[in-house]
């Protein structure tokens, strides 16, 4: 753990094992990259996949990430996953359970047969078995996209779980206190408008059903 990764403020909620850290990612598919271009700080939702010790972040070729890491940039990584609002018999002991992930690093941005398999990872961690049912990327789709890949060395995870910690003088006041659970499904896969008949749904996208 370095100086970056450090967690200051409730330090004991912290994790740094790979097996949790590589748990949180798993899960997620949306992360938040942080960067800088033109002196100012700039944050954005992107889609993302772990491919062993290593995050892989997607982005069209244009993008301002992209090219902030072309520049050398430092970049920070988030992922976030909130499990219940924890409702506290006070405003200040409210909070929420969640399970978070950042990362510190330099991206590189990926070329040639890396890019290539790179974004078969991505799509097959979204939607496993899918590259195997589709055509492979142009090479005018490859020239359009980019994948950046940033190393899970400067990285730590935080966890909140379980009860309100109210303050032992509020313990009596009659006021409601709890966890509200909270989770993101997916419900059954909808058919694009204009497909053609006779196309069932792959059995891939069995674990997506309601």
């Amino acid at each position: 753990m370095t100086e970056k990764t450090k967690i200051h403020r409730l330090p004991e909620r912290g994790a740094s094992d790979r097996e949790t850290i590589h748990a949180i990612l798993d899960e997620g598919f949306i992360c938040h990259a942080a960067y800088v271009i033109a002196k100012r700080p700039v944050v954005i939702p992107t889609l993302y996949a772990r491919d062993g010790d290593r995050v892989l972040l997607h982005g069209s070729n244009s993008m301002g990430l992209a090219r902030a890491v072309r520049n050398g940039s430092p970049l920070s990584v988030a992922v976030t996953h909130i499990d219940g609002l924890v409702v506290a018999r006070s405003g200040f002991h409210s909070s929420a359970n969640y399970r978070s992930v950042v990362i510190h690093g330099f991206g590189e941005i990926l070329t040639g047969g890396d890019h290539a398999r790179a974004l078969d990872v991505i799509v097959d961690t979204l939607i496993p078995g899918r590259t195997a049912d589709i055509r492979p990327n142009t090479d005018a789709e490859l020239k359009q996209t980019s994948v950046i890949r940033l190393a899970l060395e400067e990285v730590s995870a935080k966890v909140r779980s379980g009860d309100p910690s109210d303050d032992p003088e509020d313990m009596n006041s009659g006021v409601w206190a709890g966890v509200i659970p909270m989770t993101l499904t997916a419900e059954d896969p909808i058919a694009a408008a204009d497909l053609e008949d006779g196309v069932e749904t792959p059995d891939y996208l069995d674990p997506y059903r309601g």
